[in-house]
């Protein structure tokens, strides 16, 4: 296992996009372009029991992974580190029964590299501004990737 500004990278790289014969899921660009659009996130983990905690993010995606920003010591950093399993769904409010995309996949990345700059990327798109408002220097930022092994929506 990798690791990376000593957080986890976890299975499977996202370089990988077949295992064996199986293709792992890919997002259409209709996908794309909905999680390119400020819609908020909900984020699925999974808590130390077994049940769900779910939290809504600003999310982003690079065409293949999805992903989203936050910050070391929170519940839901915690569980990725511990159970790498998740669920992301977004839909839009506009049009929620006909474009939404579910998707069920796996961490496979959490890097501090970048994630000030990706904050502020964020709130341009969620917001309009040029930098996030809070910043919080007390705080380590992370970029989390998710790669999809499951994908539903339109």
């Amino acid at each position: 296992m990798r690791r990376q500004n000593a957080h986890l990278c976890l299975w499977p790289p996202t370089a990988w996009r077949t295992f064996g014969e199986i293709e792992l899921a890919q997002l259409t660009s209709e996908q794309v372009a909905l999680l390119n659009e400020p819609h908020i996130a909900q984020v699925v983990t999974l808590m130390p029991d077994g049940s769900p905690q779910i939290s809504p993010v600003w999310i982003d995606t690079d065409g293949s992974d999805v992903l989203f920003n936050t910050a070391l010591g929170r519940v839901k950093t915690d569980n990725m580190e511990r159970d790498a399993r998740v669920a992301v769904g977004v839909y839009d409010a506009a049009n929620p029964t006909s474009r939404v995309v579910n998707i069920r996949g796996r961490v496979t990345e959490i890097t501090e590299d970048g994630a000030d700059a990706h904050i502020d990327k964020l709130a341009k798109k969620y917001t309009g501004t040029d930098s996030y408002g809070g910043h919080n220097p007390d705080q380590t930022r992370v970029i989390v990737r998710i790669t999809p092994d499951n994908i539903t929506g339109r």
